[in-house]
């Protein structure tokens, strides 16, 4: 007992810690880079639109995106991890790339999902999806154009259905390790398409239900 919590106490001082450390300066460094290309703009050809224009333009993103702030970083972190949380965010495609790779990564290796050795296997599934996206997406901006348009419309048209494979191996993969869990968000999130409900109440509600589902599930369980 004593030796696991040397090894935790020595684990949070020399990783997490610094991971903490250096993921706040990086994403915040992130956040103040991804304005220079609109200052620049803005500063170099006069076209400052206005700080109305620009409250508004943000107050339409909020609108729609805003209840992704919270629900991300707490749904996508129990398979992300604290490492694979910060350069998850900094490098984009969370949902489509990140998560995926980092849930294989783990079911690859057998981790349990929520150790340390899990967070560490998470975090070099998600480095290496960064390598790999950066290599892909050169290669795309070189030459994607042309190969594109020398696709036929039949693969052109199945782009459409990546996202929705994506999520949907996501979602059986992690229901099949809790099935009722995995049922109970299927039925409440077509309850909620069924119903009309705008897409940031399904998510949310279909989120957090499902966490307190899965809670109250298992504190039956271990009774």
């Amino acid at each position: 007992m004593t030796d696991k919590l040397n090894i935790d106490q020595e684990y949070d001082a020399q990783y997490t810690q610094p991971v903490i450390k250096l993921g706040r300066i990086l994403n915040l460094l992130g956040v103040l880079f991804s304005f220079l290309p609109a200052l620049y703009i803005s500063i170099r050809y006069s076209a400052f639109p206005g700080m109305a224009n620009i409250l508004k333009g943000w107050a339409l993103i909020a609108a729609i995106f805003g209840s992704y702030y919270i629900i991300e970083p707490i749904s996508y972190f129990p398979v992300l991890g604290l490492p694979g949380t910060f350069m998850g965010f900094i490098s984009g495609n969370l949902g489509n790339m990140r998560v995926p790779c980092s849930a294989l990564a783990q079911a690859a290796v057998k981790v349990e999902p929520g150790t340390k050795k899990a967070e560490l296997v998470s975090t070099l599934g998600i480095a290496g999806s960064i390598i790999t996206n950066l290599i892909v997406t050169v290669l795309a901006a070189v030459a994607g154009s042309y190969i594109i348009s020398i696709l036929p419309d039949s693969v052109l048209a199945a782009f459409d259905f990546i996202a929705p494979s994506i999520f949907g191996s996501m979602y059986a993969m992690f229901a099949i390790k809790d099935l009722k869990s995995g049922i109970f968000a299927l039925v409440l999130t077509v309850i909620m398409i069924k119903a009309g409900l705008p897409t940031y109440v399904i998510v949310p509600s279909a989120v957090f239900a499902t966490i307190f589902f899965g809670i109250k599930t298992r504190k039956k369980e271990e009774k």
